[in-house]
């Protein structure tokens, strides 16, 4: 395995890392089986978040004994510096260790942006994590490319997380630019949350990015670390007939894959239109119903209240026939 610098964290880990979304699926004694299988096959990055439920806590009796052997980051949907606080010290007792490498500020938009770096926010309780030692990072993740501009801005982002797969390319300049300030660029969702189905071709078409520090992809297999693995090792340059199979996975989920631009926004009646169809995904792909109807049911104003006005598809680059997958939407998840 590849070994690389994770920006100007300057932390050494493998290039391809561990996504802790999918251990929901599994049990704490399967955990323990994928983290000895990481440490056998040199990966040590595991990520992880405050919002996956069991993934931290399970993770953090998988890896006892061998804390030393890995790099963690998790995150934190907190805003204030109460919430944050609090959660980082949850975090801390979940992985089971007194630090942490890597805390991050998992997904807000702008307006959330804001009060987590104002007065109050959020970002006094990282830095103040960080003085203490509990924390030795600070990254932010994102979905929206508004959000990942103005976070290569801020000095105290050392990572960004963002979407990037055979698909979702529209984050590429901003990823290089992530490189040219030597911010750490940790690709999630490489299998388009398993939309691509073919691991390695998805993960070949990644790793062929220099730009790239590290993918994640979610795994709760040990079949699928080995297989995983495989693509990500095979530095070999990309061929004629991979990028033909490229090409046609764009073709095919090009009519109505939702690539997240959020140039859609805004609904005329507030609904978070990408966020619908990302827990969609979460639903049909990850086979995460519970997870997903939750996160889903927190939602202020759900795909059920579509009026049907069009507006967001004279918006949408790639013609999507949002009010039609609008409707399917609230027809899964029964609102």
């Amino acid at each position: 395995m590849e070994y690389v610098t994770l920006g100007k964290t300057g932390l050494k880990i493998s290039r391809m890392g561990f996504g802790g979304i999918p251990i929901q699926r599994i049990d704490a004694d399967g955990t323990k089986k994928l983290m000895k299988m990481l440490v056998e096959k040199g990966l040590n990055y595991i990520d992880t978040a405050r919002g996956y439920t069991v993934s931290e806590s399970f993770i953090g009796e998988g890896i006892e004994g061998m804390r030393d052997r890995f790099v963690l980051a998790t995150k934190s949907m907190s805003r204030t510096k109460e919430a944050m606080a609090k959660d980082i010290d949850i975090s801390l007792g979940n992985l089971r260790t007194d630090y942490i490498d890597l805390y991050q500020v998992h997904n807000p938009n702008m307006e959330q942006l804001l009060t987590v770096i104002g007065e109050g926010g959020a970002l006094e309780a990282l830095k103040e994590a960080k003085e203490a030692g509990k924390i030795g990072h600070i990254g932010i993740t994102v979905h929206s490319l508004e959000v990942f501009e103005k976070a290569l801005e801020m000095d105290w982002v050392e990572t960004i997380m963002f979407p990037y797969n055979i698909v979702e390319r529209q984050g590429e300049e901003l990823i290089h630019k992530c490189a040219e300030k030597n911010i750490g660029f940790i690709d999630m969702k490489p299998l388009a949350g398993g939309a691509i189905e073919d691991g390695r071709l998805a993960l070949r078409f990644v790793c062929a990015n220099p730009d790239v520090t590290v993918v994640i992809p979610g795994m709760y297999d040990v079949s699928e670390i080995e297989k995983n693995m495989e693509a990500v090792e095979d530095r070999s340059a990309l061929t004629a007939e991979e990028l033909e199979a490229m090409e046609k996975v764009r073709k095919q989920l090009g009519t109505n894959f939702c690539r997240r631009c959020n140039y859609c926004q805004p609904c005329t009646v507030g609904i978070n239109i990408s966020g619908c169809f990302l827990f969609q995904g979460y639903l049909d792909r990850y086979g995460l119903e519970d997870w997903a109807k939750d996160r889903y049911g927190a939602m202020a104003v759900k795909a059920g209240a579509c009026v049907e006005c069009g507006a967001c598809e004279t918006r949408c680059p790639y013609n999507l026939p949002i009010r039609q997958m609008l409707k399917k939407c609230a027809e899964e998840f029964g609102a």
